[in-house]
């Protein structure tokens, strides 16, 4: 891959960690993604009784947090702790125990809602036994940055500390913007990313109440069916993935192995609904475009495109329209999937996740399936990658990540 912007650093991709439903790290995640396995099952952190939806994308394995003790545990919200396995994972696999300037490291990891599972306990603590039983951790479990921080302080990163909060682009506008701050020079490595945990009483009712979740109690593995005819919502689910990201000669410098060169970023506004695209998504269509502009390549420089794609009926007809009018008559070459089919959708941590697998498939050539894509939508017509991994020649991979409120990213990777 050519090196892009001459007049820029470089940035390279030369660690990644993650906990999902598909499994605890980025190996285990891989390896259930590329054989199409559904993480979305019963939900069993909480009784769901009298809930219209009951199935969700778990974390089931126990996280590794290091040396953290059960004490300090007891003080993270799920949502920092998932952050903290993540990144744990990241760290190791870019091997950053020497050759890095901590005063030149920072971190960009963000959350759509944050800690949800810590307020809604402390809401039933204050309901119950009064204010002055408020635990004097509460603020620092509920804020989104705290992920951030507290990996920071974990590792030692003194440079650019900032959290994202975009709802389901989080996790995209992470990984460019960290991406820019190395590209300007005011850092030369990034821990970036996304983490989330709503799946609690309060998430599940709040999303159901909105009509955005499938409910599909019955055949949950079935429920996230993006593309599909029979699609009825999205489904919810946790977790976290962490990006290394490096100025290039920095990471040759210290001996770091690349994955993949970051070569794009673009993001725009709907400026229109909250919550509902508009049908032809002219914010989408400019998002992908300035991400191209930005990696200076065409629509039929890219082979692969994990879309946003949430199982919703509205949703995903509109990203394929978007699709079609950026990539004109090369959309009959483009390979699309949508990976939310197996993970469910992990909110503020969606676009880290599958910016993610985008760099695992540059790196294997290999494309992970749309699963349950059983009746294709007709309006939905593309390559679809359809429940089975396709193996094939693959140089640039594109993401995209949309959120409420409107708010769009795309990111644009490159095989090294």
């Amino acid at each position: 891959m050519p090196p892009r912007h001459a007049r820029q650093r470089r940035v390279v991709v030369t660690g990644i960690g993650c906990v999902t439903p598909l499994g605890c790290g980025a190996a285990a995640t891989w390896q259930a993604a590329v054989a199409g396995k559904s993480g979305i099952r019963p939900i069993t952190s909480f009784e769901t009784d009298g809930f219209p939806v009951r199935i969700a994308g778990e974390v089931r394995d126990e996280l590794d947090l290091g040396n953290i003790s059960r004490k300090e545990a007891r003080r993270l919200d799920r949502m920092i702790a998932l952050a903290v396995a993540a990144a744990r994972e990241a760290v190791e696999d870019a091997d950053l125990s020497q050759g890095v300037d901590h005063d030149r490291a920072g971190v960009a990891i963000g959350s759509g809602i944050g800690g949800l599972g810590a307020l809604e306990a402390s809401f039933d603590v204050l309901a119950r036994r009064g204010p002055t039983r408020i635990s004097p951790f509460m603020i620092p479990m509920i804020i989104s940055n705290m992920a951030g921080g507290y990996v920071s302080i974990l590792h030692g990163l003194r440079g650019p500390n900032l959290c994202h909060v975009s709802a389901c682009a989080t996790g995209a506008h992470s990984i460019g913007e960290a991406a820019r701050i190395i590209e300007r020079g005011d850092a030369d490595l990034m821990l970036a990313g996304g983490s989330e945990a709503a799946n609690t009483k309060l998430g599940v009712a709040g999303f159901t109440a909105m009509r955005a979740l499938s409910m599909r109690n019955d055949d949950p593995a079935a429920a996230s069916r993006p593309f599909d005819v029979d699609r009825d919502g999205f489904v919810m689910s946790e977790g976290a993935a962490v990006l290394v990201l490096e100025e290039a000669e920095a990471a040759r410098a210290r001996g770091a192995t690349a994955r993949a060169e970051f070569l794009g970023y673009g993001l725009s506004a709907d400026a229109v609904h909250m919550a509902i695209p508009t049908e032809h998504a002219e914010g989408a269509q400019r998002c992908m475009r300035l991400a191209l502009a930005d990696a200076e390549l065409g629509p039929t420089d890219v082979d692969y495109l994990n879309a946003h794609a949430t199982s919703t009926p509205a949703g995903d007809p509109s990203e394929v329209r978007a699709v079609r009018s950026v990539f004109e008559s090369h959309v009959n070459r483009l390979a699309v999937s949508a990976t939310k089919s197996m993970t469910g959708h992990l909110l503020g941590a969606a676009g880290a996740l599958e910016a993610l697998l985008c760099v695992r498939s540059l790196e294997t050539q290999t494309l992970p399936p749309t699963i349950n894509l059983d009746c294709p939508d007709p309006e939905c017509d593309l390559d679809h990658v359809a429940n089975k991994a396709r193996e094939t020649r693959v140089d640039v991979a594109l993401s995209n990540s949309f959120g409420f409120g409107g708010t769009n990213a795309t990111l644009i990777f490159g095989r090294c």
